[in-house]
Protein backbone atom coordinates (compact mmCIF):
# COMPACT_ATOMS: atom_id res chain seq x y z
CA UNK A 1 0.00 0.00 0.00
CA UNK A 2 1.59 3.40 -0.89
CA UNK A 3 2.40 5.96 1.83
CA UNK A 4 0.85 9.72 1.58
CA UNK A 5 4.22 10.77 0.03
CA UNK A 6 4.03 8.35 -2.71
CA UNK A 7 0.58 9.30 -3.53
CA UNK A 8 2.31 13.11 -3.58
CA UNK A 9 4.51 12.53 -5.98
CA UNK A 10 2.03 9.44 -7.82
CA UNK A 11 -0.92 12.80 -8.16
CA UNK A 12 1.57 14.81 -9.27
CA UNK A 13 2.88 12.47 -11.97
CA UNK A 14 -1.01 12.15 -12.95
CA UNK A 15 -1.62 15.74 -13.14
CA UNK A 16 1.56 15.93 -15.49
CA UNK A 17 0.41 13.52 -17.70
CA UNK A 18 -3.74 14.79 -17.88
CA UNK A 19 -1.97 18.23 -18.54
CA UNK A 20 0.25 16.96 -21.83
CA UNK A 21 -3.16 14.72 -23.19
CA UNK A 22 -4.97 18.64 -22.76
CA UNK A 23 -2.35 20.54 -23.91
CA UNK A 24 -1.30 18.83 -27.05
CA UNK A 25 1.87 17.94 -25.75
CA UNK A 26 1.12 14.27 -26.51
CA UNK A 27 0.31 13.49 -29.68
CA UNK A 28 -3.27 12.05 -30.77
CA UNK A 29 -2.30 8.50 -31.89
CA UNK A 30 -0.35 8.39 -28.28
CA UNK A 31 -2.95 9.65 -25.79
CA UNK A 32 -4.50 6.55 -25.39
CA UNK A 33 -1.61 4.88 -24.47
CA UNK A 34 -1.18 7.96 -21.81
CA UNK A 35 -5.00 7.32 -20.63
CA UNK A 36 -4.55 3.73 -20.06
CA UNK A 37 -1.48 4.28 -17.97
CA UNK A 38 -2.79 7.17 -16.00
CA UNK A 39 -5.62 4.99 -15.12
CA UNK A 40 -3.62 1.81 -14.30
CA UNK A 41 -0.81 4.21 -12.36
CA UNK A 42 -4.00 5.52 -10.19
CA UNK A 43 -4.60 1.97 -9.15
CA UNK A 44 -2.01 0.48 -8.52
CA UNK A 45 -1.01 3.66 -6.26
CA UNK A 46 -5.14 3.91 -4.97
CA UNK A 47 -5.06 7.96 -6.50
CA UNK A 48 -7.84 9.32 -8.75
CA UNK A 49 -7.70 12.84 -10.35
CA UNK A 50 -11.22 12.60 -10.05
CA UNK A 51 -11.71 12.62 -6.20
CA UNK A 52 -11.94 15.72 -4.86
CA UNK A 53 -10.87 15.00 -1.47
CA UNK A 54 -7.64 13.13 -2.92
CA UNK A 55 -6.92 16.68 -5.10
CA UNK A 56 -7.14 18.67 -2.26
CA UNK A 57 -5.15 16.40 -0.11
CA UNK A 58 -2.12 15.38 -2.72
CA UNK A 59 -2.93 18.52 -5.18
CA UNK A 60 0.69 20.34 -5.19
CA UNK A 61 -1.00 23.56 -7.01
CA UNK A 62 -0.32 25.88 -7.94
CA UNK A 63 2.88 24.51 -8.82
CA UNK A 64 3.37 21.80 -10.83
CA UNK A 65 5.73 18.67 -11.09
CA UNK A 66 7.66 20.84 -14.17
CA UNK A 67 7.68 24.14 -11.61
CA UNK A 68 9.60 21.93 -9.03
CA UNK A 69 11.41 19.91 -11.46
CA UNK A 70 13.15 23.22 -12.89
CA UNK A 71 13.99 24.60 -9.33
CA UNK A 72 16.13 21.14 -8.55
CA UNK A 73 17.87 21.40 -12.32
CA UNK A 74 18.84 25.00 -11.27
CA UNK A 75 19.84 24.07 -8.00
CA UNK A 76 21.90 21.01 -9.50
CA UNK A 77 23.36 23.68 -12.36
CA UNK A 78 24.51 26.40 -9.47
CA UNK A 79 26.25 23.73 -7.46
CA UNK A 80 28.63 22.95 -10.52
CA UNK A 81 29.30 26.04 -11.23
CA UNK A 82 30.57 26.82 -7.62
CA UNK A 83 32.36 23.82 -7.67
CA UNK A 84 33.82 24.00 -10.51
CA UNK A 85 35.33 28.00 -10.22
CA UNK A 86 36.30 26.11 -6.26
CA UNK A 87 38.85 23.68 -8.30
CA UNK A 88 40.12 26.19 -10.49
CA UNK A 89 40.87 28.24 -8.22
CA UNK A 90 43.15 25.45 -5.91
CA UNK A 91 45.01 24.42 -8.49
CA UNK A 92 46.02 28.17 -9.43
CA UNK A 93 46.57 29.14 -6.28
CA UNK A 94 50.08 27.92 -4.44
CA UNK A 95 49.44 25.33 -1.90
CA UNK A 96 51.67 22.41 0.22
CA UNK A 97 51.66 19.15 -2.13
CA UNK A 98 48.87 16.84 -1.57
CA UNK A 99 51.16 13.96 -1.05
CA UNK A 100 52.51 16.14 1.98
CA UNK A 101 49.02 17.76 2.86
CA UNK A 102 47.23 13.90 2.09
CA UNK A 103 49.66 11.77 4.52
CA UNK A 104 48.25 10.48 7.06
CA UNK A 105 49.84 11.98 11.14
CA UNK A 106 50.31 9.27 13.45
CA UNK A 107 48.31 9.45 16.12
CA UNK A 108 49.69 10.36 19.28
CA UNK A 109 49.59 7.38 21.71
CA UNK A 110 46.72 7.90 24.70
CA UNK A 111 47.39 8.04 28.39
CA UNK A 112 46.67 4.74 28.72
CA UNK A 113 49.00 3.57 25.82
CA UNK A 114 51.96 5.46 27.24
CA UNK A 115 50.83 3.70 30.91
CA UNK A 116 50.82 0.06 29.22
CA UNK A 117 54.17 0.85 27.33
CA UNK A 118 56.39 1.70 30.85
CA UNK A 119 54.66 -1.56 31.81
CA UNK A 120 55.97 -3.46 29.40
CA UNK A 121 59.63 -1.73 29.50
CA UNK A 122 59.49 -2.78 33.28
CA UNK A 123 58.78 -6.03 32.62
CA UNK A 124 61.30 -5.81 29.57
CA UNK A 125 64.08 -5.02 32.51
CA UNK A 126 62.84 -7.47 34.75
CA UNK A 127 63.61 -10.13 31.74
CA UNK A 128 66.93 -8.74 31.31
CA UNK A 129 68.04 -8.86 34.68
CA UNK A 130 66.97 -12.70 34.85
CA UNK A 131 68.98 -13.42 31.68
CA UNK A 132 65.88 -14.15 29.70
CA UNK A 133 67.10 -12.07 26.22
CA UNK A 134 64.28 -13.61 24.35
CA UNK A 135 61.11 -12.21 26.35
CA UNK A 136 62.89 -8.86 26.87
CA UNK A 137 62.94 -8.51 22.78
CA UNK A 138 59.25 -9.58 22.61
CA UNK A 139 57.90 -7.31 26.00
CA UNK A 140 60.16 -4.10 24.59
CA UNK A 141 58.48 -4.74 21.18
CA UNK A 142 55.04 -4.57 22.64
CA UNK A 143 56.49 -1.51 24.49
CA UNK A 144 57.34 0.10 21.00
CA UNK A 145 53.96 -0.97 19.25
CA UNK A 146 51.98 0.54 21.53
CA UNK A 147 54.30 4.05 22.03
CA UNK A 148 57.01 3.97 18.84
CA UNK A 149 57.91 7.89 19.89
CA UNK A 150 60.17 6.44 23.36
CA UNK A 151 63.50 6.34 22.04
CA UNK A 152 63.83 4.25 25.49
CA UNK A 153 62.06 1.20 24.22
CA UNK A 154 64.86 0.77 21.17
CA UNK A 155 67.54 0.78 23.25
CA UNK A 156 66.97 -1.15 25.41
CA UNK A 157 65.84 -4.03 23.00
CA UNK A 158 69.01 -3.25 20.93
CA UNK A 159 70.60 -3.89 24.91
CA UNK A 160 68.72 -7.18 24.79
CA UNK A 161 70.22 -8.22 21.21
CA UNK A 162 73.47 -7.55 22.04
CA UNK A 163 73.31 -9.68 24.94
CA UNK A 164 71.94 -12.70 22.41
CA UNK A 165 74.43 -11.96 20.40
CA UNK A 166 72.67 -10.43 17.68
CA UNK A 167 74.20 -7.51 16.84
CA UNK A 168 72.33 -6.68 13.73
CA UNK A 169 69.57 -6.11 15.07
CA UNK A 170 70.68 -4.22 18.07
CA UNK A 171 72.40 -1.68 15.27
CA UNK A 172 69.22 -1.23 14.11
CA UNK A 173 67.63 -0.28 16.84
CA UNK A 174 70.30 1.99 17.88
CA UNK A 175 69.96 3.69 15.19
CA UNK A 176 66.29 3.87 15.47
CA UNK A 177 66.60 5.46 19.18
CA UNK A 178 69.29 8.68 17.73
CA UNK A 179 66.34 8.83 15.20
CA UNK A 180 63.59 8.84 17.40
CA UNK A 181 66.03 11.23 20.11
CA UNK A 182 68.88 12.48 18.58
CA UNK A 183 70.53 13.93 22.20
CA UNK A 184 69.66 10.92 23.94
CA UNK A 185 73.44 9.52 24.07
CA UNK A 186 72.29 6.16 25.21
CA UNK A 187 71.22 5.32 22.41
CA UNK A 188 75.20 6.11 20.59
CA UNK A 189 76.63 4.32 23.53
CA UNK A 190 74.38 0.54 22.16
CA UNK A 191 75.12 1.54 19.05
CA UNK A 192 78.63 2.04 19.83
CA UNK A 193 78.84 -1.63 21.35
CA UNK A 194 76.67 -2.94 18.84
CA UNK A 195 79.32 -1.77 15.95
CA UNK A 196 82.76 -2.77 18.04
CA UNK A 197 81.12 -6.42 18.08
CA UNK A 198 80.73 -7.13 14.90
CA UNK A 199 84.31 -5.31 13.91
CA UNK A 200 83.24 -1.98 12.32
CA UNK A 201 85.41 0.09 14.64
CA UNK A 202 85.37 3.09 12.92
CA UNK A 203 81.59 3.38 13.27
CA UNK A 204 82.07 2.41 16.58
CA UNK A 205 84.23 5.21 16.78
CA UNK A 206 81.63 7.90 15.52
CA UNK A 207 79.22 6.30 17.69
CA UNK A 208 80.71 6.57 20.64
CA UNK A 209 82.01 10.40 19.95
CA UNK A 210 78.62 11.06 19.54
CA UNK A 211 77.59 9.55 22.40
CA UNK A 212 80.52 11.63 24.26
CA UNK A 213 79.30 15.00 22.95
CA UNK A 214 75.92 14.50 24.37
CA UNK A 215 77.58 13.10 28.26
CA UNK A 216 80.94 14.23 28.20
CA UNK A 217 81.69 12.91 31.50
CA UNK A 218 80.70 9.64 30.71
CA UNK A 219 83.66 7.70 32.17
CA UNK A 220 82.53 4.32 30.81
CA UNK A 221 81.99 5.75 27.19
CA UNK A 222 85.13 7.78 27.12
CA UNK A 223 86.68 3.99 27.80
CA UNK A 224 84.90 2.40 25.41
CA UNK A 225 86.07 4.96 22.49
CA UNK A 226 89.63 4.48 23.53
CA UNK A 227 89.32 0.83 23.05
CA UNK A 228 87.49 1.19 19.43
CA UNK A 229 89.97 3.94 18.02
CA UNK A 230 92.81 1.29 19.14
CA UNK A 231 90.89 -1.41 16.88
CA UNK A 232 90.36 1.10 14.30
CA UNK A 233 93.87 2.06 14.61
CA UNK A 234 95.65 -1.53 14.01
CA UNK A 235 93.04 -2.31 11.83
CA UNK A 236 94.49 0.52 9.32
CA UNK A 237 97.89 -0.45 9.96
CA UNK A 238 97.77 -4.55 9.58
CA UNK A 239 94.27 -5.38 7.93
CA UNK A 240 95.72 -8.82 6.89
CA UNK A 241 96.25 -9.77 10.13
CA UNK A 242 92.67 -10.84 10.85
CA UNK A 243 91.31 -13.82 8.88
CA UNK A 244 87.83 -11.75 8.70
CA UNK A 245 85.64 -8.64 9.95
CA UNK A 246 85.82 -8.79 13.60
CA UNK A 247 88.26 -11.50 14.30
CA UNK A 248 91.02 -11.15 16.04
CA UNK A 249 94.85 -11.97 15.45
CA UNK A 250 95.03 -15.49 14.62
CA UNK A 251 91.29 -15.42 13.55
CA UNK A 252 90.03 -14.85 17.39
CA UNK A 253 86.85 -13.10 17.42
CA UNK A 254 86.58 -9.48 17.39
CA UNK A 255 87.50 -8.43 21.34
CA UNK A 256 89.58 -11.89 21.83
CA UNK A 257 93.15 -11.17 23.05
CA UNK A 258 95.83 -11.80 21.33
CA UNK A 259 98.17 -14.86 23.39
CA UNK A 260 100.66 -15.03 21.07
CA UNK A 261 101.61 -11.43 22.78
CA UNK A 262 102.15 -12.60 25.98
CA UNK A 263 105.57 -14.53 25.71
CA UNK A 264 106.28 -18.55 25.11
CA UNK A 265 106.74 -20.86 22.42
CA UNK A 266 105.58 -22.78 20.10
CA UNK A 267 101.88 -20.71 20.03
CA UNK A 268 101.68 -21.16 23.84
CA UNK A 269 102.21 -18.09 26.39
CA UNK A 270 103.77 -18.49 29.77
CA UNK A 271 101.87 -18.81 32.88
CA UNK A 272 103.28 -15.65 34.47
CA UNK A 273 102.60 -13.15 31.63
CA UNK A 274 98.85 -14.92 31.78
CA UNK A 275 98.42 -14.69 35.06
CA UNK A 276 99.81 -10.56 35.31
CA UNK A 277 97.53 -9.38 32.44
CA UNK A 278 94.65 -7.23 33.80
CA UNK A 279 92.31 -7.88 30.46
CA UNK A 280 92.88 -12.16 30.65
CA UNK A 281 91.78 -12.12 34.04
CA UNK A 282 88.73 -10.06 33.67
CA UNK A 283 87.77 -12.16 31.13
CA UNK A 284 88.66 -15.44 33.05
CA UNK A 285 86.40 -14.05 35.88
CA UNK A 286 83.32 -13.44 33.54
CA UNK A 287 83.73 -16.40 31.89
CA UNK A 288 83.88 -17.98 35.38
CA UNK A 289 80.73 -16.01 36.54
CA UNK A 290 78.76 -16.46 33.39
CA UNK A 291 79.29 -20.38 32.85
CA UNK A 292 80.69 -19.44 29.46
CA UNK A 293 83.61 -21.72 30.60
CA UNK A 294 81.86 -24.74 31.64
CA UNK A 295 80.31 -24.52 28.33
CA UNK A 296 83.41 -24.15 26.37
CA UNK A 297 85.21 -27.23 27.74
CA UNK A 298 82.17 -29.34 27.13
CA UNK A 299 83.39 -28.97 23.56
CA UNK A 300 84.55 -32.22 21.80
CA UNK A 301 87.28 -30.32 20.21
CA UNK A 302 88.21 -28.57 23.63
CA UNK A 303 88.43 -31.74 25.67
CA UNK A 304 90.71 -33.95 22.94
CA UNK A 305 92.95 -31.12 23.15
CA UNK A 306 93.02 -31.15 26.94
CA UNK A 307 93.63 -34.90 26.94
CA UNK A 308 96.35 -34.57 24.60
CA UNK A 309 98.58 -31.72 26.48
CA UNK A 310 97.69 -34.15 29.43
CA UNK A 311 98.73 -36.89 27.96
CA UNK A 312 102.51 -35.77 25.95
CA UNK A 313 102.55 -31.93 27.59
CA UNK A 314 101.91 -30.78 23.89
CA UNK A 315 101.43 -26.86 23.96
CA UNK A 316 99.03 -26.35 21.56
CA UNK A 317 99.57 -23.51 19.04
CA UNK A 318 96.67 -20.59 19.17
CA UNK A 319 96.29 -19.87 15.49
CA UNK A 320 95.83 -23.72 14.52
CA UNK A 321 93.52 -24.02 17.58
CA UNK A 322 91.00 -21.62 16.27
CA UNK A 323 91.59 -23.52 12.33
CA UNK A 324 89.01 -25.75 13.74
CA UNK A 325 85.93 -25.00 13.18
CA UNK A 326 84.12 -26.47 16.23
CA UNK A 327 86.79 -24.09 18.69
CA UNK A 328 86.52 -21.01 16.55
CA UNK A 329 82.50 -21.29 16.84
CA UNK A 330 82.82 -22.24 20.63
CA UNK A 331 85.18 -19.31 20.67
CA UNK A 332 83.03 -17.04 19.47
CA UNK A 333 79.56 -17.97 21.33
CA UNK A 334 81.22 -17.28 24.47
CA UNK A 335 82.80 -13.74 23.58
CA UNK A 336 79.04 -13.36 22.03
CA UNK A 337 77.78 -14.64 25.92
CA UNK A 338 80.60 -12.17 27.36
CA UNK A 339 78.70 -9.15 24.97
CA UNK A 340 81.76 -9.65 22.12
CA UNK A 341 84.54 -8.22 23.38
CA UNK A 342 82.67 -5.19 23.22
CA UNK A 343 84.37 -2.22 25.28
CA UNK A 344 81.47 -0.79 27.12
CA UNK A 345 80.86 -4.26 28.91
CA UNK A 346 80.39 -2.24 32.30
CA UNK A 347 76.98 -2.61 34.63
CA UNK A 348 76.73 0.94 34.45
CA UNK A 349 76.53 1.16 29.97
CA UNK A 350 74.59 -2.43 30.02
CA UNK A 351 71.59 -1.44 32.11
CA UNK A 352 68.65 -1.14 31.15
CA UNK A 353 66.45 2.25 31.75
Amino acid sequence: MADEKQKHLVFSILEFLQTSLNNGTIKQDDSEGIEVAIQCIGEAFGVDLNDAAQAQTYSTKPATLMSIFEVFVNAQKKLAKKNTGAAAAAASSPSTPASSSSAPKPSEPTAEEKKNAEELKVAGNRKVNEKEYAEAVRLYGEAITLNPGNAVYYANRAAAYSQMGDHQNAIKDSLKAAEVDPNYSKAYSRLGHAYFSVGKYKEAVTAYEKGLALEPNNATMKSSLATARTKARDNEVAPSARSAPGAGAGGLPAGFPDLSALGGGGGMPDLASLMSNPALMNMAQQMMQSGALNSLMSNPAMQQMAQRMMAGGERPNLEEMMRDPQIAEAARGLMGNMGGGAPNSSREDDEVL
